[in-house]
C-alpha cells in the first residue's frame, strides 16, 4: 500500500471520529440514544423529568428514557410492549438513562412507558 492510500485512510478515519465527537457535543442525550438504538427516531415523548425517545428499524422498536437533569442516580425505567406480547422493561437506579429496550413488533402497535423519579409518560397504542 502506497503512502497516498495510507493518508487517505487516515483522513477518512479522522473525519469519522471528528463527526462522531461533534454529534456527541451537539446533543449529548440524543447522541447517546442514537448510539444505543438502531433505526430512525420516530417519536419523542417528553415529560416533566425527562423524555422517552423511540426508534424503529425493520419490524423492531427500540426505546430509551433520558433524564432531563442527568448526573444524580434516580429510579428510572423504560418499557416497550408490542400488542399481544409482554413488555420488555429496564428499570433501576441510573444517572443518565434507562434502556435501551428493543421488541419485535412487526406491524403491530406498541405501548411505550418511561419514568424518571416522580415524572412519567405512557404513550397509549402508537405506531399502528
Amino acid at each position: 500500500m502506497g503512502s497516498g492510500a495510507i493518508r487517505r485512510r487516515f483522513s477518512l478515519g479522522l473525519a469519522v471520529v471528528t463527526a462522531a465527537g461533534l454529534l456527541a457535543v451537539a446533543a449529548p442525550g440524543d447522541a447517546h440514544a442514537a448510539a444505543s438504538c438502531a433505526g430512525r427516531k420516530v417519536r419523542t415523548l417528553p415529560f416533566s423529568t425527562g423524555s422517552v425517545v423511540v426508534y424503529k428499524r425493520g419490524g423492531y422498536v427500540c426505546a430509551v428514557t433520558l433524564a432531563k437533569k442527568p448526573g444524580t442516580k434516580r429510579k428510572m425505567s423504560v418499557s416497550v410492549r408490542a400488542r399481544g406480547g409482554r413488555p420488555v422493561v429496564d428499570e433501576g437506579n441510573f444517572k443518565h438513562h434507562a434502556g435501551p429496550v428493543t421488541v419485535h413488533a412487526g406491524r403491530r402497535c406498541v405501548w411505550v412507558k418511561g419514568r424518571v423519579g416522580g415524572g412519567s409518560v405512557s404513550s397509549g397504542w402508537i405506531l399502528c
